[in-house]
């Protein structure tokens, strides 16, 4: 008898049976058109472009999004999303679903501020997964610091002229826009805005960041901008109201990756205990000794405890009220936990832990990634002491 990944889970009063369905369909999806190749798409550094359109026929890219643009919305809840991160995490290899779900934190800003012109040319091909888009926020001379971001767009006309640069940007070598921040203001918060930047304007220019210890299928790439004509139409919100934007989408990005940590720890307590129970040490089962059992115990707490925690925050957020300190407090939770989860799975693998062509391996390398982006455990807690009037 072995632990599964489903049996790792706490029992939530808010799934029903349709969204077990969901659960079903996306797992189907999943095992056949992902787990068999993901070991191969991270060693080769990509995904196959051809699974953006699979992904969006069986609903997973429009998951949440208004059906006049190719989503689905109607009956779609946070619990949903939440299934849908733990499917994907499933895969074992954070940088495929980080690629391919990236228009999760590229796009939402398009949908709840941009014109109805905007909506319209890039919601349904991205829907559709026919073409792609990124958030450009982090730069070379900052990151978790939005505020003091350097990237200019200064007025000449009816457009921008945009100067500047971004790095550390999933999905950026692939994506036709980028939702970018950029400064048209005065220092500080105020004078950062949104704007959405074609990739194919004269002055734009890409290079790869290929050299990570994560998130290897994942394409991220350092973003340039040489005097790049944007027309002002192209301003997502009002001009120098950005950070609002910003902010508002934080809150999604950081449940995202919240439940997705958990789910991952949650590969991790699975593949520790199938192999405590049948790798033998001194005439007996590894999960006979003591110190084996404590440390899967140990992981079984903290697992219990973020998913009890994400259940909370998800409430919030059905309930319309989410509460940014709580989430910011989560997100440090779960990347805690994660990679206390990925350290003792490794500890119990042993040798075979540390071999290439497991999940634990590729999780274990992919814990620094999730503690640092979409804003560092450092961060979090900042945001959240401000938020409690610290």
């Amino acid at each position: 008898m072995s632990l599964t990944f489903d049996s790792a889970r706490l029992p939530n009063p808010h799934i029903t049976p349709e969204h077990e369905e969901w659960r079903a369909q996306l797992r189907k999806f999943i095992d056949t058109e992902i787990i068999p190749y993901a070991e191969d798409w991270d060693e080769a550094g990509h995904i196959p472009i051809e699974l953006w359109p699979k992904a969006a026929a069986v609903g997973l890219l429009g998951m949440g999004y208004p059906e006049e643009f190719g989503g689905i919305k109607e009956g779609i809840d946070s619990w949903h999303t939440w299934i849908a991160n733990e499917e994907l995490a499933r895969i074992g290899v954070g940088g495929i679903p980080a690629s391919l779900m990236v228009h999760g934190i590229g796009l939402p800003p398009v949908i709840n501020w941009g014109s109805e012109a905007m909506k319209q040319a890039v919601a349904p091909p991205v829907l559709a997964g026919e073409k792609h888009i990124a958030l450009g926020i982090t730069e070379p001379g900052g990151g978790s610091d939005v505020a003091q971001l350097a990237t200019t767009a200064l007025h000449d006309g009816d457009d921008f002229i945009v100067n500047g640069s971004k790095t550390f940007i999933t999905g950026g070598l692939r994506a036709n826009w980028v939702t970018t921040a950029v400064r048209t203001g005065g220092e500080g918060a105020a004078g950062v805005s949104m704007l959405l930047i074609p990739t194919d304007a004269e002055g734009f220019s890409r290079t790869a960041l290929d050299k990570k210890q994560g998130w290897w299928a994942s394409d991220t790439a350092t973003l340039y901008f040489d005097n790049v004509r944007v027309p002002v139409t192209n301003l997502i919100g009002e001009e120098n109201q950005g950070f609002k934007v910003i902010m508002t989408n934080f809150n999604s990005e950081r449940m995202f990756m919240s439940a997705a940590m958990e789910a991952l720890g949650r590969v991790c307590l699975e593949e520790a205990v199938n192999w405590a129970r049948e790798r033998k040490t001194f005439g007996k089962r590894l999960a006979d000794h003591q110190v084996i059992r404590h440390k899967i115990v140990q992981m079984k707490q903290r697992l219990n405890a973020t998913q009890a925690y994400i259940r909370v925050c998800y409430e919030s957020m059905e309930a319309g009220n989410p509460n940014p300190g709580d989430i910011a407090l989560l997100k440090v939770q779960a990347s805690e936990t994660m990679e206390f989860c990925a350290r003792e799975a490794m500890q119990i693998l042993g040798g075979i832990g540390y071999m290439r062509g497991n999940r634990v391996e590729r999780i274990y390398r992919e814990v620094r990634v999730n503690a640092i982006g979409g804003g560092s455990e450092e961060i979090m807690r900042d945001l959240a002491a401000r938020q409690y009037g610290v």
